[in-house]
């Protein structure tokens, strides 16, 4: 490696070190190219591999309020695969409308664009009007761009017009050995955990936070039941601890006996194997919309109501169309369905009978606001929250370790190393380490009885 800031890193040097040393002019990043939109037009099998490339891109230039960090970590989230399929449409539409507010601005505009929405690593550099933090600081950073001269971002960032998904929806994202980042996304890195483990957690816990626990979600409270489907993934392995964590009852959905075996191991109170329910995918039943959708939801309730006498106050969905029409009929009276995404269709088709009669809610929610995610990063420095990491690859496997996500081959959140050479680097605090325990702090890495998840996919 002939960059010498980022061997400093690696060494561990002090601010002042690491100050002396140059900002190189170009770093090594996961991107998409311009000239691949259209490449999957009429195909069937969108294969993230062919657009994924890992290479050169040049070094940007740092606003007064943004940081440069040296990249240790990051992980894929379903946005990498959205972006490398460019769907629902190519996200180069977003630097573009994003760069017409010219300033600033202006540099995401480019013809390649550095995905990531999630990053650990080491602040190297800080713009002028940076207070709060310094060079060599251990940070994670928040997934959440906001304008903080907008008005409805005091209320609430995720109300401002201008609210981004940094890596997605901007340039310069986690999945390479540089990101810049707005100082207001940053976070401390729980010392007791790696690079890789800091890196599974920023985006995945913080929306199931606010979808479950924050005043813009759906508010647990002791005894709620809570129906998660894929509750091995990303999102869902979180929510099972929140609702833990909160004195709910979490009630997960997967879709295959090792994944419920998982389940099992991060606590869940009720587990639900969909694949032996022969459940179907939400679609259309002898032209009638929505009978099998309430037909699923029997056979659910059923299962609920026999394993905790009760239905699930609140369902939640990220899956879309193939399961919400399901978490409409099946939560109770009064009950709550809380979404953030949309993995399996956009259009969602509902009777809306079981809705207004039984004076149910539905709750879009997205992200986090900066409260809620230092309030969820909170609970993972006191080891309350656990990561929810199973795999780590290597940056220049990405194609491989998005693949993997966009098949749904994996559980958890997957890893991916950026500037940290292997597994297991970055502890600070063994002591906290040791006294949570190694099986608790990787409830998905393993399966008992199983071959375990390697470490570095090669």
């Amino acid at each position: 490696m002939t960059d010498s800031l980022a061997q400093a890193v690696l060494a561990g040097a002090d601010a002042d070190v690491l100050e002396r040393e140059p900002v190189p002019d170009r770093y090594t990043a996961a991107h998409l190219r311009v000239e691949d939109v259209g490449v999957f037009d009429g195909v069937e099998d969108k294969d993230v591999r062919r657009t994924l490339h890992v290479g050169d891109v040049p070094m940007p230039e740092l606003a007064p309020d943004e940081v440069l960090v040296a990249v240790m970590a990051s992980s894929v989230n379903y946005n990498t695969v959205w972006s490398a399929t460019f769907e629902p449409l190519p996200t180069f539409d977003f630097l573009r409308r994003y760069a017409r507010q010219g300033g600033w601005a202006a540099r995401h505009d480019q013809p390649y664009h550095v995905m990531g929405s999630d990053a650990a690593g080491v602040i190297v550099r800080t713009g002028n009007g940076v207070r709060r933090w310094r060079t060599g600081d251990h940070v994670v950073v928040s997934c959440t761009h906001v304008d903080d001269q907008e008005p409805a971002t005091h209320s609430d960032g995720m109300l401002g017009a201008d609210q981004r998904i940094w890596g997605f929806e901007t340039n310069f994202g986690g999945l390479a050995h540089y990101t810049v980042v707005r100082a207001s996304q940053l976070l401390p890195k729980a010392a007791h955990l790696t690079w890789e483990e800091a890196a599974s957690v920023p985006l995945c816990a913080a929306t199931s936070y606010r979808m479950l626990v924050s005043e813009h979600g759906a508010r647990i409270k002791q005894g709620d039941v809570v129906l998660i489907w894929g509750a091995t993934g990303g999102l869902g392995a979180f929510a099972v601890q929140l609702v833990k964590n909160g004195g709910g009852i979490p009630v997960g959905v997967v879709s295959s006996e090792a994944k419920a075996d998982l389940l099992r191991r991060l606590g869940c109170d009720v587990v639900i194997n969909r694949s032996e329910l022969g459940m179907g995918d939400g679609g259309d039943t002898d032209g009638d919309p929505g009978r099998r959708a309430i037909e699923d939801g029997k056979r659910l309730g059923r299962i609920i109501r026999r394993e905790v006498g009760e239905d699930p106050h609140i369902a939640f969905d990220f899956i879309g169309r193939a399961t919400f029409a399901t978490s409409v009929f099946l939560v109770r009276r009064g009950g709550t369905v809380v979404t953030c995404g949309s993995s399996t269709g956009y259009q969602h088709h509902y009777d809306n009978r079981y809705l207004w009669m039984n004076l149910k809610r539905i709750i879009g929610s997205h992200s986090a606001n900066f409260q809620e995610q230092w309030e969820c990063n909170r609970l993972v420095q006191m080891g309350r929250l656990m990561p929810a990491l199973s795999e780590v690859h290597p940056l220049d496997r990405i194609g491989e370790a998005s693949r993997r996500v966009q098949q749904n081959l994996h559980t958890g959140k997957v890893g991916v190393l950026c500037l940290a050479p292997e597994p297991g680097l970055g502890v600070t605090d063994p002591a906290t380490r040791a006294r949570i325990g190694e099986e608790r702090l990787s409830p998905l890495r393993t399966q008992a009885g199983a071959t375990p998840v390697p470490a570095l996919a090669r």
